[in-house]
């Protein structure tokens, strides 16, 4: 006991305490062998320190007691031996911080005691108003006690306390350690805690605090500090402790050596470690197979496959043998560079080997089979799990459902659903929500909801991804009231729309043309702090554009420029497309102009675009006049260029122009379809040509179109003009025979 009361002078904690300005102590830290060497910590370091406490972190304990100080430690220590818990507990409510310092410093020789008198305080008076010194010397108890999961709640009770320093925590530490017996490992504990708690730079402070002291941390500590550095990202910090730890003459290990290999190839310097691996040689620290792991992966990660594949092949000679995490890697940098059937080959070898893939392997090959959407291939992937011995997880099954979700396979994705259940795996929101968006892809709401349901009475909390799953697929259906409901649902049960939410809501009332619920739901978006993008804008504007309303899209217009959101080549189109509708061509002119000189480039849509407008301004010959423009510019017209243009010169009654139209069209490689076919019937019926237009649907079946609806209302309406009934009706009935109903609009 000697030894350790050697530690540290003994000094008066009353007169520490009560000291109302800054306290000055000197401490003398002995070099003598540890007792507690056991615990395999480094001795603290011969150190003297000039201590400067805050006054402000130490309890002043004068207060007014019926009893004296070190009266009622003599008597808590009494009740604490003869087992009277009721006294005890009477007593610590009259106690400060002071006597608890008072009381465990006296229980330095009787660990029981001083555990029970922590237990005491803790159960009994949680609330206690501890000084850092009575927080320090209950840790100090706890870790000789082996109890070190107490200790640390306790440590961070202490670095969580308002106000305090790191400075002043370990001086605290240091201050209570040699009355308490204590021993280093309360040191290590600390930047432990730390980094457990995530304070990462806080623990950088204090282990920087306290090799500024001469105070060993253990390696182990060291690692899980710097561990924690590159877990987050913080490489550069992790390289400047890793030099101190160094610098401090602690010997690394090959825990330290994977930890900065791992901070190398994070970092992208996977080049760097070669130098680095030869430098840990010297100090007598070599890889092992989880630092050959992190290189592989490294190098995967980078795409230097040929690399990662050499690195495998000479583990061997180093008398490694590759894991299953090797190959994991391997396959997984291949998938990532589309080499799938090597990645597969890579499976075949492991097999071949007798090793056994675990479900990790095959997630892999699961996950790229959905990104192909190879749905023969996961399939057998997945069946072969089993055989294997590979028990497929949540991973395996969300992958596999979602993809066959995505392809429409719906009652083959609701099959694995429950065979997963079955399999006793607990679906969770990330499955659930990829089912009801398969439902909702294939337009199936009413099931789509029941899985809803399901997921509720599961207990799964719905969250922002699955609303905006649901809401964007009852918005496509346009059940708008319904899409409502469920988004007052959403914020009645606390879940925050976010942008996707408002946007898709926005688009359905758009589309659906309730353009006053758009603009309530865009100006609720902007009150939430939601920032609209130019897709939301643009969806606005279009709106607008459809209802005719080009005040109001200039107005939109305005606004979204002086918000510092700018149009794209869309929003062009869509406000170019509105005044062609309107059949104001000059001002959809001055927007393609303006388009144009911003830096866009002319798309086949807005050459459309203007196609349209010019032959809805009833000026077909000034729309052809631009398809020869769009030539010359390298803009290939397609289907809808020539059909559009077909369809102005027939609506001038200008047969020759629309048929030199087709010549064209089909010279350029573009046969018509049954939509050009349509036009030029028409165009021959309102003029009563019904030969011609006959003769033009006996082509259009030649050439393998089938009649539509439209071909047969053409036909109908021009023969009733002709007063030929007898024809009307026969078309009629054919029509009806083809499973077509007529509209009787003739």
């Amino acid at each position: 006991m000697s030894t350790q009361r050697s530690f540290f002078q003994k000094s008066t904690l009353r007169t520490l305490t009560r000291k109302t300005s800054s306290l000055h102590t000197k401490t003398l830290l002995s070099s003598a062998p540890n007792p507690n060497s056991s615990y395999g910590i480094p001795p603290l370091q011969t150190l003297e320190t000039s201590t400067t406490l805050n006054p402000s972190s130490v309890e002043d304990p004068n207060q007014s007691t019926s009893l004296s100080d070190s009266f009622l430690t003599e008597k808590v220590l009494l009740n604490l031996k003869q087992g009277k818990l009721n006294s005890l507990r009477n007593l610590l409510f009259r106690l400060d911080s002071v006597v608890v310092v008072d009381v465990l410093y006296k229980c330095r020789e009787n660990l029981q005691l001083g555990q029970r008198f922590i237990d005491s305080i803790t159960s009994n008076c949680p609330n206690f108003k501890h000084s850092l010194q009575s927080f320090s010397a209950m840790i100090h108890i706890l870790v000789r006690s082996r109890r070190l999961p107490d200790a640390q709640a306790v440590i961070l009770r202490m670095v969580r306390k308002s106000g305090v320093s790191r400075v002043e925590i370990v001086e605290s530490l240091v201050l209570t350690y040699g009355n308490c017996g204590s021993n280093p490992l309360v040191f290590d504990l600390l930047v432990r805690t730390y980094v457990q708690a995530r304070k990462l730079r806080e623990g950088c402070e204090a282990f920087r605090v306290l090799k500024s002291k001469g105070l060993c941390v253990s390696i182990n500590a060291c690692n899980s500090l710097l561990g924690g550095l590159v877990k987050v990202g913080w490489v550069d910090l992790a390289w400047e402790i890793y030099q101190e730890v160094v610098g401090s003459g602690v010997q690394v290990n090959v825990y330290t050596l994977n930890i900065m290999i791992n901070a190398l190839c994070k970092n992208q310097k996977i080049e760097n470690t070669k130098s680095f691996l030869s430098d840990m040689e010297e100090k007598g620290v070599f890889p092992d197979v989880v630092t050959y792991n992190t290189l592989i992966n490294g190098y995967c990660r980078q795409g230097l496959l040929e690399e990662a594949f050499e690195l495998m092949d000479s583990m061997s000679g180093k008398g490694l043998k590759p894991c299953v995490f090797t190959y994991n890697a391997i396959i997984n940098g291949l998938c990532k560079k589309g080499k799938y059937l090597r990645a597969k080959g890579v499976l075949d070898e492991m097999l071949k080997i007798g090793m056994s893939p675990d479900t990790a392997t095959y997630n892999i090959l699961l996950v790229e089979c959905c990104r192909n959407d190879n749905m023969m291939d996961a399939e057998r992937i997945f069946d072969e799990m089993p055989s294997q011995g590979v028990v497929p997880d949540l991973v395996s099954f969300s992958a596999l459902i979602g993809l066959l979700s995505k392809n429409g396979c719906l009652d083959q994705a609701l099959k694995y659903f429950r065979d997963m259940k079955n399999a006793g795996l607990a679906p969770d929101n990330v499955i659930y929500t990829i089912l009801i968006g398969g439902f909702c892809r294939n337009r199936v709401m009413s099931e789509a909801l029941k899985v809803r349901d399901e997921m509720l009475e599961q207990g799964c909390i719905l969250d922002v991804v699955t609303y905006n799953t649901i809401l964007n697929g009852l918005c496509k259906e346009k059940m708008l009231s319904e899409a409502d409901e469920l988004f007052t649902e959403m914020t009645e049960r606390g879940v925050f729309p976010d942008f996707y939410t408002f946007t898709t809501l926005i688009n359905g009332y758009c589309k659906d043309g309730n353009m006053n619920k758009a603009v309530t739901l865009f100006e609720m978006m902007i009150q939430r702090n939601l920032k609209p993008d130019v897709v939301t804008y643009n969806t606005l504007i279009d709106g607008f554009c459809k209802g005719g309303e080009m005040e109001k899209v200039n107005e939109l217009w305005n606004d979204m420029i002086s918000r510092r959101i700018y149009p794209n080549h869309i929003s062009y189109g869509i406000l170019i497309n509105g005044y062609c509708n309107m059949g104001c061509v000059s001002e959809a002119f001055r927007l393609w102009d303006e388009m144009v000189e911003k830096g866009f480039e002319a798309t086949i849509i807005t050459c459309n675009t203007i196609v349209k407008g010019y032959c809805r301004a009833g000026n077909a010959v000034k729309a052809d006049e631009f398809l020869s423009n769009m030539l010359l510019k390298g803009i290939v017209p397609d289907g809808i260029t020539y059909n559009t243009l077909i369809n102005g010169f027939i609506k001038e009654e200008n047969m020759d122009r629309a048929f030199a139209l087709v010549n064209k069209m089909e010279n350029s490689g573009l046969l018509p379809d049954v939509i050009t076919y349509n036009v030029i019937l028409n165009g021959f019926s309102r003029q009563g040509r019904m030969q011609e237009a006959e003769l033009i649907l006996l082509k259009m079946i030649e050439r393998g179109l089938n009649p539509d609806r439209s071909t047969y209302t053409s036909l109908i309406n021009g023969h009733v003009t002709q007063n030929n009934l007898k024809e009307a009706f026969r078309v009629h009935d054919e029509m009806l025979q083809r499973g077509f109903v007529p509209d009787d609009k003739f």
